[in-house]
């Protein structure tokens, strides 16, 4: 899942948001505004509810964060590294560079996250039994805290639904890892249930719509067509790594690329032919020419307005190297897989002692993939490497 927009980092974690979330936002502080509230406590002001409603969708989506930034922690104490947090229709998910080491890791990973959820929903509930019994407290406060008591505990039961990519699928996929010794396998199980279980929610979703006209089953569907799409890339994904598995970066990357001086005028980068015609981004470099600073792009340097590109660098427009994913040549290329995305300003940076050595794009990802693939029925070797490019 990626993220539609970013708001931060959090311990050094970039944290975005995927455009469902607004949504969902909006679902819960009108649902809890115009619905819950005034039926537990009527003859309040609107703007009472609606602040209401909108302070408590503040505190969950709180918690959701947490709940990832537990996942990203116990992540990075097993030695796996996290490249962000993004908030989604389900909750959220911490994209990981590698895989967990062991069925153990794994297993500790996927299971602090429901947990701190289920944690919550307990603090939350002993909140309001202790506001329940002061008669100063507001009710208002007391049904705001009692429903995300109830939205924490009811997300941690959901997450630990078997079933990827919910935080059960990743316990299930541990357990069978941990039986079989076959990551991959693990991983085609977690799927394969992930997929079930979306389609049986579409299924009972679009049934429940058609019999009662509840808007609720076309939720219903909605999460079961998110899980559906969300389990077969992650099943997709999985197959890639089996692929690729053996396989450095250097073997796909575009060594030695034609990178721009960081203290370059915007009009001089469109005028030169040596970046105007051959890609769509290059790497941006300090003055000596070498130690990548950034990710500079075409479609970037032409919405700077024409009387200002003699006075822009590409150093002000470029895509700054903290939000360049960068990689050694000698890293495995399979654990590229959940950073890649498609457009020039995705490019992965290949640096070794401090020196841009070359450059990664989807495409070179799928050219790797398509070679491996078409040469695996003739050599039957898994573990060979493509030729360099």
């Amino acid at each position: 899942m990626r993220a539609t927009f970013t708001i931060g980092r959090i311990a050094q974690v970039r944290v975005g948001v995927h455009w469902s979330v607004v949504f969902i936002f909006a679902l819960i502080v009108w649902g809890l505004a115009q619905g819950r509230f005034p039926e537990a406590y009527p003859d309040r002001s609107a703007l009472v509810y609606w602040a209401a409603g909108l302070v408590t969708a503040v505190v969950f989506f709180l918690s959701l964060l947490a709940h990832e930034l537990a996942h990203a922690i116990v992540a990075r104490r097993n030695g796996v590294d996290v490249d962000d947090i993004v908030l989604w229709l389900l909750g959220g998910a911490a994209r990981l560079r590698s895989e967990a080491p062991g069925p153990a890791a794994e297993l500790r990973i996927a299971g602090v996250g429901p947990l701190v959820s289920l944690v919550l929903g307990g603090v939350f509930g002993v909140a309001a039994w202790l506001l329940s019994l002061t008669p100063a407290a507001p009710g208002l406060l007391v049904e705001a805290v009692v429903w995300l008591a109830a939205i924490n505990v009811l997300l941690a039961v959901f997450n630990a639904i078997p079933a990827a990519p919910l935080d059960g699928g990743r316990l299930l996929r541990a357990v069978i890892w941990w039986r079989t010794g076959d990551r991959l396998r693990a991983t085609a199980g977690a799927t394969a249930a992930g997929r079930a279980f979306g389609w049986l929610l579409v299924v009972a979703g679009l049934l429940l719509f058609l019999r009662t006209a509840a808007l609720g089953g076309l939720w219903l569907a909605l999460i079961g067509w998110f899980l559906v799409a969300a389990a077969t890339t992650e099943g997709r994904q999985a197959q890639l790594r089996g692929v690729l598995a053996g396989v450095p970066v250097r073997q796909a990357m575009t060594p030695g690329p034609v990178a721009v001086p960081a203290a370059l005028s915007v009009a001089s980068f469109l005028t030169d032919p040596r970046y105007r015609y051959r890609h769509a981004a290059f790497p941006a470099v300090a003055d000596d020419g070498e130690r990548p600073v950034g990710l500079m792009t075409l479609e970037r340097a032409r919405a700077v307005p024409e009387e200002q590109r003699g006075s822009v660098t590409v150093a002000d427009t470029m895509v700054p190297l903290d939000d360049v994913t960068v990689v050694a040549p000698d890293d495995p290329l399979a654990d590229l897989l959940p950073r890649m995305e498609a457009g020039p300003d995705h490019r992965v940076l290949v640096v070794e002692a401090g020196r841009l050595v070359g450059v990664v794009s989807s495409t070179d990802v799928n050219r790797a993939v398509t070679w491996l693939m078409s040469a695996r029925p003739q050599r039957g070797d898994r573990g060979r490497n493509p030729p360099r490019w």
